[in-house]
């Protein structure tokens, strides 16, 4: 009976070790699991960051040039505006003076359909 006892204690300790080894290999698979999942993060983030820059240097160099013309157009149309704001002034009086004369200088006539 010691035999089975004996044999039995051994079949309980072998079926001990061989849990422990299932259990150590799932915690090193997790860890294997968990290490390659953080290391893809990485390397998807750091993929990320490089397409954005290069992503921001295409923009720059197309919509930067569009922002150049639009700075351009607005120059251009500032200088417009001042150059008509001073014909206006330049001119202001002299425009006035012939409406006031249109205005003011009746000359009365009659029309051409009117019969006398």
């Amino acid at each position: 009976m010691a035999a089975q006892t004996q044999g039995i204690q051994q079949l309980l300790q072998a079926e001990k070790r061989a849990a422990e080894k299932v259990s150590e290999a799932k915690k090193r698979k997790a860890r294997r699991l968990k290490q390659a999942k953080e290391e893809a993060h990485a390397e998807i983030e750091s993929y990320r960051k490089e397409r954005d820059t290069q992503f921001a240097a295409i923009q720059q160099k197309y919509m930067g040039s569009k922002g150049s013309q639009a700075d351009e157009i607005d120059k251009q149309t500032e200088s417009k505006i001042l150059e008509l704001n001073q014909r206006v002034h330049d001119n202001r009086d002299v425009v006035l003076e012939q409406l006031f004369n249109m205005v003011f200088e009746i000359k009365p006539s009659l029309h051409q359909n009117v019969k006398l």
